[in-house]
């Protein structure tokens, strides 16, 4: 069987895209950008609202690396959800965009580039990294870059997410 490069990076987006439903099962707005306190204890780790948030600023780049005009991600999301940011325990509910808001941005996001991941021809892929520095060292084409955002960093920050989970008291996914 022959499989574009596209087609097996989005296989692996979906993938995701599945296990992030599965993650946000009986999540609420209530708890969704609150840090877990088992037996009392607050634990100072990555929540779902800040997980997704930040997942969902790796999108738009993939959209524009493969030639397309990703939507607009909301300033605020810079902000807060950067590589850059620190998570934090929001009981008011003030400082992270809605749940619905964070969502809706990250599967319209990855949604879009799984299909333009999919359409993409395979000479795309072996393109050089635009990005400068350590990124463009440790991926050195776009094919790696994306493989990676589609795979290892979305896995990595939903296990997160599982971890999380099971603080709350939800269980695994």
């Amino acid at each position: 069987m022959t499989r574009s490069f596209g087609n097996t990076v989005a296989d692996s987006l979906d993938l995701c895209l599945g296990y992030t439903e599965r993650l946000l099962k009986d999540v609420t707005p209530a708890n969704f950008a609150r840090f877990a306190s088992p037996g009392g204890q607050v634990v100072e780790s990555n929540h779902a609202a800040f997980v997704l948030g930040h997942l969902a600023l790796y999108a738009p780049r993939i959209l524009r690396d493969l030639g397309h005009t990703p939507n607009m991600i909301p300033a605020a999301f810079e902000a807060v959800f950067s590589k850059d940011a620190k998570c934090a325990d929001d009981p008011s509910g003030q400082l992270y965009p809605s749940m619905e808001s964070v969502c809706a941005v990250y599967y319209e996001g990855y949604r879009a580039a799984s299909a333009a991941l999919r359409a993409a021809p395979d000479t795309v892929f072996q393109q050089p990294n635009p990005n400068p520095g350590r990124l463009a060292e440790l991926f050195p084409s776009l094919g790696s870059m994306h493989a990676f955002y589609c795979g290892g960093h979305m896995m990595m920050h939903l296990g997160q997410v599982s971890a999380w989970r099971r603080m709350i008291g939800l269980g695994a996914a």
